[in-house]
């Protein structure tokens, strides 16, 4: 199967829609945009906002402060800070500085924040069908993938809604697999650095990269390997000595997502064991469980990739082993996963069942992990703090029923696993999204 030959060029692949599916863009917009006015979600938004002020205000974004007379809203109060690489809260700080300064509404700037994920998701569809293309599939094949990725409803609550940044990381991770068969090896190196840098999330997919090229030649796979450290410490460190940010809160933390089990990971069952998301003791040993099933996941690579579908293939099967082994996972970093998922059915890889699953299943998760009610932050704060009220009546079986949801999720991403490290001809088929 050859690699898509274009880059992303969202002016071609544009011309091959009808005015059809330009209103459907406009419609898709739109939604979005009411979507991200209205809704929000308390803890992540909250986190954001006060990011945004910070930064722009020359104010260390890892420091924790009281702002409540900022934004005039008791919701600031005992704040904790934000949890990302620099690269997030300088965003949040120019879209402050640009925004909120001149126009100080809470919902427009609930809204601002939410642009370049919108922008990312529209983006993303484009790419998405430009790849397709250039993998041979007819219009119906991307066509119903790119009307997927602007109406799934795990994409809009996920991203629209909620306020998350995945679908930022998810463009620049598949942009940098599109460039790498190319040939394009500093483009490459540079994209998937920014989106680590972003969210890393993305970072098993540096080790399907290694694989790849040290079967080419190990002196590319050093050359790349040199860009993208360069490019990470220019992206996260270097804000550092600009801004003069005192990094010891995060020298600190450095250890704080193994200290902690629950989401959507194996350790579903540990709220309702502990009470408490804190590992204690020598829990915190199977929040290392990700090392060595990593490492069982390279070795399966050990027969090579080969083209663009084995990049796929080879990253969508790692990033799942890294989701799937992980103490601690959040709904929307399965953003990620779902998008490559939708490239591998739509040429025939994996099928309808298993692509309804990776986007059903996080959403019936967050259902009762009570995320619904906290998405009226920004508008309705009344309605929220009732509904939370309610959710927590019944939160014993909340996480009865969160953790038996882990089950089918465990389940479908280990086939999926199976699936991507299973070699056999990709063929472009008809899409089976729908």
């Amino acid at each position: 199967m050859p690699a898509p030959i274009p880059p992303f060029r969202i002016t071609d692949t544009w011309k091959l829609f009808t005015t059809h599916d330009q209103l459907l863009l406009l419609v898709s917009v739109f939604l979005q945009l009411v979507l991200a006015l209205l809704f929000g979600h308390f803890y992540d938004m909250r986190i954001f906002m006060a990011t945004g002020y910070l930064v722009s205000s020359g104010q260390n974004p890892y420091i924790a402060q009281d702002l409540v007379s900022v934004f005039n809203n008791n919701s600031f109060h005992g704040m904790t800070t934000v949890g990302y690489p620099p690269l997030w809260p300088l965003v949040l700080g120019l879209l402050y500085l640009s925004v909120y300064t001149y126009l100080p509404n809470f919902l427009i700037y609930n809204l601002a924040i939410k642009i370049p994920v919108i922008v990312a998701n529209i983006c993303l569809a484009y790419l998405v069908a430009d790849i397709l293309k250039g993998l041979g599939a007819d219009v119906a094949v991307y066509r119903r993938a790119w009307i997927f990725l602007l109406f799934n409803p795990f994409v809009l609550y996920f991203a629209s809604a909620w306020g998350q940044f995945d679908s930022i990381v998810t463009l620049l991770s598949l942009l940098s697999l599109v460039f790498l068969p190319m040939g394009k090896f500093r483009n490459s190196a540079i994209l998937l650095a920014l989106a680590i840098s972003l969210k890393p999330i993305s970072f098993p997919i540096l080790l399907v990269v290694f694989v790849y090229l040290i079967g080419k030649s190990p002196r590319q796979a050093i050359n790349y390997f040199a860009m993208f450290l360069v490019s990470v410490l220019l992206f996260c460190a270097l804000p550092f000595i600009i801004f003069g940010w005192d990094p010891s809160p995060i020298l600190r933390g450095w250890n704080a997502h193994f200290t902690v089990g629950g989401g959507m990971s194996f350790m579903a069952f540990f709220e309702l064991l502990k009470d408490s998301y804190q590992l204690p003791g020598q829990w915190w040993l199977l929040s290392l469980a990700w090392i060595p099933a990593l490492g069982f996941g390279i070795l399966a690579l050990k027969h090579g990739i080969d083209g663009f579908v084995d990049l796929l293939k080879g990253s969508t099967g790692l990033v799942l082993i890294f989701y799937l082994t992980r103490a601690w996972l959040s709904e929307p970093n399965i953003f990620l996963i779902l998008t490559f998922v939708l490239i591998l059915t739509s040429i025939g890889e994996l099928d309808n069942f298993t692509l309804t699953a990776i986007w059903i299943l996080p959403l019936a998760f967050t259902f009762f992990n009570a995320s619904l009610p906290q998405l009226f932050f920004p508008s309705l704060p009344g309605i929220m703090d009732r509904m939370l009220k309610l959710a927590e009546d019944f939160r014993s079986a909340r996480i009865i029923a969160r953790t038996a949801l882990v089950i089918p999720w465990q389940i479908v991403g280990w086939r999926v696993v199976v699936s991507c490290f299973r070699r056999n001809p990709a063929t472009v088929g008809g899409i089976r999204c729908g």
